[in-house]
Formats: structure tokens, sequence, C-alpha cells
């Protein structure tokens, strides 16, 4: 099931498909969020933004408009 990292649930994984590189910052493309990477929502704030992500062991931070823009293949 294809979707993107701002729908899924606190828990959930799935696999980076594809991005809008015009939409995310550099710095995430740097720590690891490319195609093929596996990712999974750790936490949402308590305003539902920012979302709480882990990618290759390092745990992130990224505003759900960001989030939007990965699409990922759910397990």
């Amino acid at each position: 099931m294809t979707t993107t990292i701002a729908n899924l649930k606190v828990g959930e994984r799935g696999v980076i498909e594809d991005l809008d590189f015009d939409n995310i910052p550099l710095i995430l493309l740097e720590m690891g969020c490319l195609p093929g990477i596996e990712v999974e929502l750790i936490q949402i704030a308590p305003l539902q933004d920012p979302l709480y992500i882990r990618v290759n062991d390092s745990h992130l931070a990224i505003r759900k408009e960001t989030a939007k823009h990965i699409t990922i293949k759910k397990f």
C-alpha cells in the first residue's frame, strides 16, 4: 500500500519509494531520507506537528507538511 509519512500511525513502518525533491530540505536527504530506506513513525507531537521518525537508527523531527511529500510503501 502506497501512502506518505504524514498518513502513518505511530509504530507503522514503510520503505521510502519517492520524494518530491523540490519540497524536501537538503538536510533530510543528507541524513538518509532516500528511496529504499526504511522509516518508522515514532511519535506525533501534541499539536500534530512535528512528526518524529526513525531513519537509519536516527530519530528525526519533520514537519507534517514535509512528510506529505515523502511517498512510502507500508509494511
